[in-house]
């Protein structure tokens, strides 16, 4: 994954021992977003394990995640997928309702990783 002149910013990059992840949307391989519940957080997070693939990373080396979602009801759902993805000591996570979101996605996950 790299930049485009649409999306000028790195996927991932690691600074002072640390992965800092763009913000990751439930996009399918040919770039349709998956629109609904459990489904679309599972594709964003699908996004976000490819972005930190660039540099490295796993998905159990996460210590922080923000949530943006455009229906604060589905917190819920997120709820039981970070409980279903992360075993205890688990990450550090905020769920902030948006308006809008790009391509009307309904979610998008960015990442704080330990470096590999």
């Amino acid at each position: 994954m790299t930049a485009d002149p649409h999306h000028p910013y790195s996927p991932a990059t690691v600074a002072c021992g640390l992965v800092f992840v763009s913000g990751s949307l439930p996009l399918r391989e040919d770039g349709t977003v998956v629109a609904g519940g459990r489904a679309a957080l599972d594709a964003a997070v699908d996004t976000m394990r490819r972005r930190m693939s660039t540099v490295g990373a796993r998905l159990e080396d996460v210590v922080k995640l923000t949530y943006f979602v455009t229906d604060i009801t589905l917190r819920e759902v997120a709820n039981q997928q970070f409980l279903d993805l992360w075993p205890e000591p688990r990450p550090a996570r905020t769920v902030v309702g948006v308006s809008e979101l790009p391509y009307g996605s309904p979610v998008e996950i960015d990442a704080v990783v330990k470096a590999p």
